[in-house]
């Protein structure tokens, strides 16, 4: 049976995280990235315990995808933060059918509260939560390159792979949103992750076709469906498997995507 994919997004942004790290004088560059990685991991790890996903962006602001996470254990997420770090995290949570419109009212609630950088808005905490009766399936996309070890990481130092594999992440990531309104983040090794609204298999297939032309390196995917993102990623994970098994490009699992 069809199910439209609706998508929770929260923002988290450290609070006035540019003035606190050069007062009273510049950090330490390696200090502050220490902080960042940590940060990172603890709420990596209480959002996965909730079957949610967080992405680094540009660690001082990350990204999550928050289906079933209620407004409750966003709260304790930040208060747990408060308490451990020297800094501070404001949250903005939103919902849509398109993951980058989630994203845009996200970032609203918190622009609305105050600049980034203005050390009088601290800990915001705003956001709209799926109810259970509201929710629905989301889709998520599991991508890497084909072959990444045998082209790139056993036959180039690894400043000109990460060069390849950044370019196809570029490119990735730009036509998703540009094409569907998907955010796809880079995590780790040659993977990206995409979170989707409902697509159907040929859109998987365009993307593909879009990177190899655009910068060509040949990528493979696997897309999974379910009601959290840890549900549908997994299932992700599994088509993704059936691609290196198969030699395919793409492979759908669990829900069905939308059909062409």
């Amino acid at each position: 049976m069809f199910t439209v994919t609706t998508t929770q997004v929260t923002l988290v942004q450290i609070d006035n995280y540019g003035p606190w790290t050069t007062t009273p004088e510049p950090r330490r560059e390696m200090d502050l990235q220490t902080l960042q990685s940590r940060l990172f991991a603890d709420v990596a790890q209480f959002l996965g315990h909730r079957d949610a996903y967080v992405f680094f962006t540009r660690f001082d602001n990350m990204i999550a995808v928050t289906n079933g996470v209620d407004g409750a254990a966003h709260a304790s997420l930040q208060e747990s933060i408060g308490n451990r770090y020297p800094v501070s995290v404001s949250l903005g949570t939103a919902v849509a059918e398109r993951p980058v419109d989630a994203l845009e009212a996200a970032n609203r609630r918190l622009q609305t509260a105050g600049s980034a950088q203005d050390e009088s808005r601290t800990e915001v905490l705003a956001g709209e939560y799926l109810s259970e009766t509201d929710r629905s399936d989301l889709q998520v996309a599991h991508f890497d390159v084909v072959n990444a070890t045998g082209k790139y990481t056993d036959r180039l130092n690894e400043f000109d792979t990460f060069i390849n594999i950044e370019q196809a992440y570029g490119s990735l990531m730009r036509h998703l949103r540009e094409a569907h309104g998907a955010l796809a983040f880079f995590v780790g090794g040659d993977n990206v992750v995409a979170v989707c609204p409902d697509l159907p298999e040929s859109a998987f297939s365009s993307a593909v076709a879009h990177v190899e032309d655009d910068v060509d390196i040949e990528l493979q995917v696997g897309v999974g469906r379910g009601a959290s993102a840890h549900e549908a990623g997994f299932a992700a994970k599994h088509a993704l498997e059936d691609c290196r098994h198969d030699g395919t490009s793409v492979e759908l699992f669990g829900a069905p995507a939308v059909s062409d």
